[in-house]
């Protein structure tokens, strides 16, 4: 009589049990967020035209109020996507207060994502549609800010 040893490999996988929780970032860290990355935009604004001055680069466009409101704007689209774009959903208002831009699913943003969001915000008006919890930014990128010390995310 042979014994015969049938291993019993357990059938689930581990991935598949994941459980996801995204909590949002309330209102409040959101606001900070916001007060925070503009002191850090305004300090890269700072810095890049003091070197552009340096350089002998002619600066006057941003005399004219329109014309410097518009370059401001698209500005800190860019920045903004370009922070969230390298630190992945992280921005240093966002290190901050432990918060991060996900997909809707939870996953980490691309670049493309980033980049969306940060031209996004150079809508007018744009910081306005916050006050309905849910910003243009984050709806036409379909993203939110999570809260990570209360989300769980994927890997």
């Amino acid at each position: 009589m042979e014994n015969s040893y049938i291993s019993q490999e357990p059938q689930q996988d581990l991935l598949t049990d994941l459980t996801i929780n995204v909590e949002q970032a309330d209102v409040g860290k959101r606001f900070v967020n916001y007060l925070v990355d503009g002191l850090v935009f305004l300090a890269f604004v700072f810095i890049l035209f003091f070197c552009l001055a340096l350089a002998g680069v002619d600066i006057s466009a941003m005399d004219d109020p329109i014309g410097g409101r518009i370059i401001g704007i698209l500005l800190y689209g860019i920045f903004m996507g370009s922070v969230e774009a390298i630190f992945k959903g992280k921005t240093v208002g966002k290190l901050f207060t432990r918060t991060r831009a996900v997909n809707e699913d939870g996953s980490r943003i691309s670049a493309r994502t980033a980049f969306i969001r940060g031209m996004s915000r150079a809508v007018p008006f744009n910081v306005f549609s916050a006050f309905n919890g849910y910003p243009w930014h984050d709806r036409w990128s379909h993203t939110y800010v999570i809260d990570e010390t209360k989300s769980i995310l994927p890997k």
